[in-house]
């Protein structure tokens, strides 16, 4: 099986996508998905897509991606029992906490893990294939080794994405829109800052790649596991999503894409196939220029005409009766539904009775109907005639029935779920962890309840193990790709043996991967936890605390509910980007790179960049997280979060946290004292 699915932002955009030839297409109900932006579809326009899509073969799926609170759990179910009920085929989630409400309210109805997930190696699909979902959307920055290693190795539906926007970075690590502008990608309403003239050094646009475009290698990926392959732009006009269907039609049939309307029609200075092939260059930068956009005016038209007409998607078969004296009886069927339909009364031919050609050229004007005659049997008794405009007639007649019956929405068992009732926490004792990036910064004496340094930092220091004893957590890599997960594996196994007890990780893959080596597994802030029902699906996982998500206020974060200890980074340059397109490379490669770098905006504030082993890099705010100062209630422990100071600057805010004294140096309060859109 395999799914050319299409993003639908509006009606216009729908017909553009079903005509071009999609097999399933991605909206958005009004809330909860990650275009909030996009026209979208109410309740009772949804019922309308559902029946128009599925007259003609083709699914459709709704976006629930994006982080929810407390407060909206009320009106989320409300959501997911509309959604149900209007008989969409699949939903597509992001937060935990809506898939377990999806699965009390309609179990029957299918889940996808969406890319916001970050489900990017062969642990995370097998973590998604556990907690229920039947498909994964993959990163987009696999390669197609990498997706050819999650394919071969879990039984799970795999989707990925084959052309349009790329972000700089990993979905669901982002941060950059909510801290600078209280404006949540998590929560779907990105401001792309990321597309604005960031620098380092002489180049420009450093933080803005060109859009993606695997349409030439669909066979490829095909041929790797991939069965959904998917575009994106719910934001994008309909000759853009008519376009890319058109083209990965041609491409998945073994033609040659029309690639240059496709560019034409919406590019960032050309397309780039980088991650696919694992070259990733600085060629994979672009912007948006002048001339992309006027390169749209000349294709528009032609590629408005590549949904003017309905297209024949639906193949049908035919049964023509006819007799002297009697009714004739046509029936049609699309080998699921079938309708018959009585015509007027046969009279004996006085020359040329019906025969089968005559009848099959009236009853094959199928225009303006998805269907086309596929056979017709045909029975004639004696020799009766029927007219054109009777047969025209029947015809008409039973193809709206048939439309009606394809248009019905099956039934499914709708419940109500569960909302926790949680009650405003009570403060007490807040512990203080501390996380390093590298040992050295720990040479001071400290009464931390947990330190944490990267795993390759104990792998380096093994003897971080009897100093710090039980109060040791291995920091696993913000992000593990395929190839490096069996590494990883065997550095914690080892690990362990020497008394190792303890993992903190950032996604589910890394957490199903501390789980199977046994150790204790802590949550760190890219679990994006924001409300209770998703710490609560955490702890039933085996988590044994979390740390919150930074997008989350104060006000809110004393009223989550569930058992387990939480806490919230209480400093740090904020890891407000992963990314694996690494901004700072040369086009001589990664020889002689400090693997670090500043990253200025258009203030001139400096970000830093810094790179992990050359595999994914990290920008981290210009001003440190501070609230040494503040009152959190609710809260069990605060992690400061060192990255590149020195150990005495360590040392210094470790004691400024201890007196909970103000700081006197440039810093943030992050998002816990504003409401996040």
């Amino acid at each position: 099986m395999t799914e050319i699915l299409a993003p639908v932002g509006g009606k216009e955009q729908l017909i553009a996508a079903v005509r071009s030839g999609a097999d399933a297409v991605y909206l958005g109900a009004k809330n909860f998905n990650a275009r909030r932006n996009a026209s979208n579809f109410d309740d009772f326009e949804l019922s309308e897509v559902v029946k128009y899509c599925h007259a003609r073969n083709v699914k459709v799926h709704v976006t629930l991606n994006t982080l929810v609170m407390d407060s909206e759990l009320t009106e989320l179910c409300e959501e997911i029992k509309n959604i149900a009920s209007a008989g969409v085929d699949a939903v597509i989630v992001q937060d935990l906490a809506v898939a377990k409400l999806v699965k009390q309210i309609c179990p029957e109805l299918e889940m996808h893990a969406s890319t916001q997930m970050t489900i990017h190696n062969l642990s995370g699909a097998i973590m998604a294939k556990e907690l229920g979902f039947s498909r994964a959307v993959l990163s987009r920055e696999l390669s197609l080794e990498e997706i050819k290693y999650i394919a071969k190795n879990v039984d799970i539906e795999l989707e990925a994405f084959v052309h349009g926007a790329l972000c700089m970075c990993m979905s669901g690590c982002c941060y950059l829109s909510s801290v600078l502008g209280g404006r949540s990608g998590n929560r779907g309403l990105c401001a792309q800052p990321c597309r604005l003239d960031f620098r380092f050094g002489e180049k420009d646009h450093a933080l803005s790649l060109k859009d993606m475009s695997h349409v030439e290698h669909i066979r490829e990926l095909s041929e790797a596991g991939v069965c959904s392959f998917k575009i994106e732009g719910r934001m994008k006009r309909p000759e853009y999503v008519a376009a890319a269907v058109t083209a990965c039609r041609a491409a998945l049939s073994g033609e040659k894409p029309d690639i240059e309307s496709l560019k034409a029609v919406f590019s960032r200075q050309g397309f780039t196939d980088g991650y696919f092939t694992g070259k990733r260059t600085p060629d994979m930068f672009g912007f948006r220029s002048h001339e992309d956009v006027t390169a749209a005016d000349k294709v528009l038209k032609n590629l408005a005409l590549l949904y003017k007409d309905e297209p024949k998607k639906v193949p049908i078969k035919m049964s023509l009766s006819i007799s002297e004296s009697e009714s004739s009886v046509l029936t049609v069927s699309d080998g699921e539904n079938e309708v018959s339909v009585l015509g007027g009364i046969c009279e004996k031919a006085q020359k040329a009775p019906t025969d089968k050609a005559l009848a099959e050229r009236y009853l094959s004007k199928t225009g303006g109907t998805p269907f086309y005659l596929d056979s017709l049997d045909f029975s004639a008794n004696g020799e009766p005639i029927i007219a054109a405009g009777e047969l025209n007639e029947m015809r008409r007649n039973a193809l709206s029935q048939l439309s009606e019956l394809r248009e019905i929405i099956p039934f499914r068992s709708i419940y109500d779920a569960e909302i926790p009732n949680t009650e405003k926490r009570l403060s007490g004792d807040v512990a203080i962890r501390i996380r390093a990036e590298k040992f050295e910064q720990l040479c001071f004496k400290n009464s931390a309840e947990f330190v944490i340094l990267p795993l390759g930092e104990i792998e380096k220091h093994p003897e971080s193990i009897e100093i710090f004893g039980d109060r040791l957590f291995a920091e696993l890599p913000a992000l593990i790709f395929p190839l490096d997960e069996e590494k990883i594996k065997k550095s914690l196994s080892f690990l362990k043996e020497k008394g190792l007890c303890h993992a903190i990780c950032e996604n589910i893959g890394a957490a199903y991967i501390a789980k199977k080596t046994g150790l204790t597994v802590h949550g760190g802030h890219g679990l994006n936890i924001l409300n209770s029902i998703s710490i609560e699906e955490y702890e039933r996982l085996g988590i044994s605390d979390a740390t919150l998500s930074f997008e989350l206020s104060a006000s809110k974060m004393r009223y989550i509910g569930g058992k387990i200890r939480r806490g919230i980074l209480g400093y740090g340059y904020l890891p407000l980007m992963r990314m694996r397109a690494c901004p700072i490379k040369k086009a001589s490669g990664c020889k002689n790179c400090p693997g670090k770098g500043k990253i200025k905006d258009r203030m001139g504030k400096e970000f830093t960049y810094s790179c992990f082993e050359k595999k994914f890099g990290t920008l981290l705010n210009s001003v440190p997280l501070y609230v040494a100062d503040k009152d959190f209630s609710g809260i069990d422990f605060m992690t400061l979060w060192f990255t590149e100071e020195p150990p005495a600057q360590c040392e210094k805010i470790y004691n400024m946290f201890k007196e909970k004294s103000p700081a006197d140096f440039d810093k943030t309060n992050g998002l816990y004292f504003r409401e996040l859109l």
